[in-house]
């Protein structure tokens, strides 16, 4: 042996001291003892060995079923959830499983979509079945749950195993039971025969046809031929198949996540976000997630927010005070336990007089500010916390001072002889006037103190440039393949870094990455494209990159390469007027009146620009088409807004 390792997981269990049994080292920074035979020779020795996996699912479902209990008062027992549950499987059949155990991912969500699956058995075949290896044999599946092919069996006989995954061998069981009830094999005989598939062993594999062909006949009268043919397909299954009781045991799992998913829906994604707080690119994936269910996730509040995400009176999601930077366990315990013990805050200075300064600091205020935790606290913004006065205090450092001064004249009136109160002497300190952060400037402070925009995001205020002239986001530009689909690959964002660099052989170039609403990605500019595009390399601006591939031959490694690189790039805020061609209001004759047509007017003339507008007026089959020679409009986000108000007239633009 070169080096030893010790497995994660994987402990020995003996009926008495290790140490009269085995050689045993003491492992590397523990006390722990570790086995110096290797696992294979304890097992032949005739111990047992056994792997103890911890799962976060189940601390996952721990944790929601605790935030059900909270919000309605229910109790549920995860081994008493019913598995004939008809919105869990409503959910399975929509594909809805992000956020659940085992069958999260786009492939299994597409065959869950064409399954339709109805029962938990459906759940555990495809679990079972989408592997490497089975996953050829899932179309068959579908086609035979749906009824459109034919269930053929091996044998009649085989129809009591073989029912429940419409007669293809999807579990090691049913290959060994196969032995079993046709050729009589023992258990003990019908594992080697397992194995022996399994691993190819190819002589094995010839003794066991022998053995399987004389008992076929022996105890079925099954003929030769038709035995050697059961055998072959046992054997083609048998390279695939997977181990039931591991399926069924990871899909009640499974089911159980989906159940909590699809009756308690806020609660349940509360708890994943929570065990996901340390990846940020995964609180993103499953905040989304939230949004297309329709489940509001909100910022931090020290009136509504506890250490981890909960979900509030209204059914919204509130993110965690523990997620943000500066605010330790401590802290959030000193607040919350207040809060339950005497109620809501009211003031920036009440929290501040109402709580142990020693535990929620400086430190804890500013981040709790930035992430705007503060904003149920009416008439302060965000940006006033922070503002100095003429002598260089911040709104929060007053508001210690005045909190630690309440506190201070509390405990002397206790001592004092006559115990009177001086709250009342102890004035609350002015607060100065600022003027507002501009939405960017605060979404990029929040995301100093939390990772992600909460509140928003910057790219909001680009939604119509985004959904007319983007066709990809920046995740999908991963996809090579997808990419060489589309005739021309184009997606928006913001620019959150950049770096000019220079190459070992002095030539300038740079990198930049763009981010969206699902994620970034970093481009790289050489040569003449960094010089075309050098000056859009700006942090925080907003641009639609359109991109091309470059594909070529590599004779030393002998492959094709592909690179993802920039063709064009345009400003955000100048897509309107350069994209744009005209604007087209369809209306029907019925619908048009005086108001209508005077609303039309104010909003033209509030709006002037430089994009024609035409009116088509339509009844049934006749369309009149009237273009403005005279009136043009600036596409702003008002018009789109008061646009999308008409009722029963559609809109839309051409382009150019």
């Amino acid at each position: 042996m070169r080096n030893t390792g010790i497995h994660a997981c994987g402990v020995i269990i003996t009926p008495e001291d290790i140490r009269e049994f085995i050689p045993v080292a003491t492992a590397k920074d523990s006390d722990l003892l570790v086995t110096q035979f290797d696992n294979s020779v304890v097992e032949n020795a005739g111990l047992l060995k056994m792997d103890f996996l911890g799962l976060k699912t189940l601390t996952i479902m721990k944790d929601a079923i605790k935030l059900i209990k909270e919000k309605h008062n229910v109790d549920i027992d995860a081994d008493a959830i019913p598995l004939d549950d008809e919105a869990t499987f409503e959910l399975y059949q929509k594909g809805e499983t992000n956020g659940t155990f085992q069958f999260e991912s786009v492939g299994m969500q597409k065959h869950l979509r064409n399954l339709k699956p109805t029962d938990i058995e459906d759940l555990i075949a495809m679990n079972a079945l989408y592997r490497p290896g089975p996953l050829q044999f899932i179309d068959l599946f579908i086609r035979r749950k749906q009824g459109l092919e034919e269930v053929i069996y091996p044998h009649e006989k085989l129809i009591p195993i073989l029912k429940d995954t419409y007669g293809i061998m999807v579990y090691q069981e049913q290959i060994m039971q196969t032995a079993q009830i046709l050729a009589g094999y023992s258990l003990g005989a019908a594992d080697i025969l397992r194995r022996a598939m399994g691993k190819k062993k190819m002589d094995v594999m010839q003794q066991q046809k022998v053995i399987f062909r004389e008992g076929c006949e022996k105890h079925n009268d099954i003929p030769a031929e038709k035995a050697d043919e059961i055998f072959d397909i046992m054997m083609k299954f048998a390279e695939y198949g997977f181990n039931r009781s591991h399926s069924a045991a990871y899909s009640l799992v499974a089911f159980q996540t989906a159940y909590l998913k699809a009756n308690y829906p806020a609660e349940y994604m509360a708890s994943v976000l929570t065990h996901n707080m340390n990846d940020i690119k995964k609180v993103t994936f499953f905040m989304e997630e939230c949004r297309r269910a329709g489940i509001p996730v909100l910022g931090p509040s020290v009136n509504e927010s506890a250490y981890k995400f909960t979900v509030n009176a209204k059914g919204e999601i509130r993110f965690g005070m523990g997620a943000i930077k500066g605010v330790g366990e401590s802290a959030v315990e000193s607040i919350v336990t207040e809060r339950k013990a005497n109620g809501d805050y009211s003031t920036i200075f009440e929290f501040a007089s109402r709580l142990d300064l020693r535990s929620v600091n400086k430190k804890s205020f500013e981040g709790l500010a930035l992430a705007g935790a503060f904003d149920a606290f009416e008439g302060v913004h965000r940006a006033q916390y922070f503002a100095e006065d003429e002598k260089g205090q911040s709104l929060i450092e007053k508001s210690i001072r005045y909190g630690n001064a309440i506190q201070e004249a509390a405990n002397s009136a206790q001592v004092s002889l006559f115990g009177e109160s001086s709250d009342a002497e102890i004035p609350e300190p002015p607060i100065p006037p600022s003027l507002e952060w501009r939405t960017l400037d605060q979404l990029n402070r929040e995301k100093e103190v939390v990772g992600i925009y909460i509140s928003g995001h910057p790219l909001d205020d680009f939604k119509f440039e985004i959904d007319e002239f983007a066709n990809a986001s920046v995740i999908d530009l991963e996809n090579i393949e997808e990419i060489k689909k589309r005739r021309e690959t184009r997606v928006a964002g913001i620019i959150t870094s950049v770096s000019h660099l220079t190459t070992k052989t002095g030539s300038p170039f740079g990198k930049f990455t763009l981010e969206d609403y699902n994620g970034s990605y970093e481009f790289a500019l050489f040569k003449d494209d960094y010089l075309r595009f050098k000056n859009y390399l700006n942090e925080y601006w907003f641009i639609l990159i359109t991109t091309k591939l470059d594909t070529w031959y590599n004779k030393r490694e002998q492959k094709e390469i592909n690179r993802l690189s920039v063709a064009k790039i345009d400003l955000l805020s100048e897509l309107r007027d350069k994209m744009i061609k005209k604007i087209a209001l369809d209306i029907p004759i019925d619908r048009l009146d005086d108001e209508l047509i005077n609303r039309i007017c104010r909003l033209c003339n509030q709006n002037k620009g430089n994009i024609p507008i035409q009116v088509n007026i339509h009844e049934k089959d006749t369309r009149i088409e009237m273009p403005s020679r005279s009136i043009k409009v600036n596409l702003s986000r008002e018009l789109t807004y008061e646009l999308e108000q008409l009722d029963h007239i559609k809109w839309n633009v051409e382009k150019v």
